[in-house]
């Protein structure tokens, strides 16, 4: 096996770790245990099942972790495709993560309200409404992170895209993904009313896009002369 498909086989496992972990701490555990519009119930299902929360902080914080490693070994598979775009890649990955681990806090913050001693000098009402504030801002965080999510998929794309061994279309998809990212974060803050189409079309687009390439770099690694 050539070296560069080593990288790509490499490049899919981490990518494939980001997607497991992600899915579990961004989606799975939230849509489990919190209720939007009840903090009191939200509250209870937390400290009910306080290992399964805590483990999705843990699981939210490897995938960010992972993410770093995964644009350092994306960076060594494309460099000779375009050096510049592999840099620009890494670089907002680097500055992404960062943002992701304050967002991350916001869940560990609302257990520091529910569990800490000295919050029983806060009523009851002031106490939910502390812990609603951190829920919601873990909530449009992670929209707003889309940003970054959407942005370094541009890059990622044109790579895909430039490079004879990864199919064509893996590279438009990626770009399209990550439109579709900036599209719904932009939404977000301008029109919030129509933020759940868009949000739908995110979890399509990307979800096609990137676990195509993942896929791809499992199953195939890099192939010579590809240009489908």
């Amino acid at each position: 096996m050539s070296a560069e498909k080593k990288t790509a086989r490499k490049a899919g496992l981490l990518y494939l770790l980001i997607a497991i972990t992600g899915v579990f701490g961004i989606m799975y555990v939230p849509v489990q245990l919190f209720v939007t519009s009840d903090i009191n119930l939200t509250a209870k299902n937390i400290l009910d099942h306080e290992l399964l929360f805590r483990f999705g902080i843990l699981s939210s914080l490897i995938c960010q972790t992972t993410f770093v490693f995964l644009a350092l070994t994306l960076y060594n598979l494309f460099k000779d495709v375009n050096a510049h775009l592999a840099r620009t890649l890494v670089a907002l990955v680097i500055v992404g993560v960062p943002i992701a681990f304050l967002i991350i806090f916001n869940e560990y913050y609302i257990l520091l309200i529910l569990k800490e001693k000295f919050m029983t000098n806060f009523s009851s009402i002031e106490q939910n409404s502390l812990a609603m504030l951190s829920l919601k801002m873990y909530g449009k965080g992670n929209v707003l992170i889309g940003i970054f999510w959407g942005l370094w998929l541009l890059p990622f794309g044109q790579l895909a895209y430039r490079s004879n061994f990864i199919p064509k279309i893996f590279g438009i998809l990626l770009i399209v993904g990550g439109t579709a990212y900036l599209i719904d974060a932009t939404t977000f803050i301008l029109f919030p009313d129509y933020h759940p189409v868009t949000g739908m079309l995110v979890g399509i687009t990307s979800s096609i896009a990137e676990f195509a390439m993942i896929f791809w770099l499992l199953a195939k690694g890099v192939k010579n002369n590809v240009a489908v």
